[in-house]
């Protein structure tokens, strides 16, 4: 074989190895339950593995309609203004959901355990 050949083949195994490492350590454990808290006041824990949706009214006349499906939670209606919220869409793990102006955190605890990692 060419030299050309080789550094092709190379190329293409540490190109697959690099995306492959990539998606390895961007899938993390996903959350099994989530805590809502408004005004820093802890409403709701919810369980992610049942599929539910329910409005939040905050004591300032906020709501959110939060919805969890499939084992992910999003904010699905919100009566702010900017609506950054819902555009985080359905999340299964990590940072928070924050609607900031009606003073809403959704933020994961527990994490599920893997039995299997491939």
């Amino acid at each position: 074989m060419k030299t050309r050949t080789w550094l092709l083949l190379l190329l293409a195994l540490l190109t697959v190895s690099l995306g492959l490492g990539i998606v390895l350590l961007n899938a993390g454990p996903e959350a099994v339950r989530a805590e809502i808290r408004s005004d820093g006041e802890l409403i709701a824990t919810v369980d992610l593995r049942i599929d539910q949706e329910f409005t939040v009214t905050t004591p300032r006349g906020g709501e959110n309609v939060i919805t969890v499906r499939d084992g992910a939670i999003a904010v699905t209606q919100a009566n702010c203004p900017d609506h950054y919220c819902m555009h985080r869409g359905f999340c299964k793990s990590g940072g928070s959901i924050v609607c900031l102006p009606n003073k809403l955190v959704i933020s994961f605890v527990g994490e599920q355990d893997v039995d299997f990692a491939a």
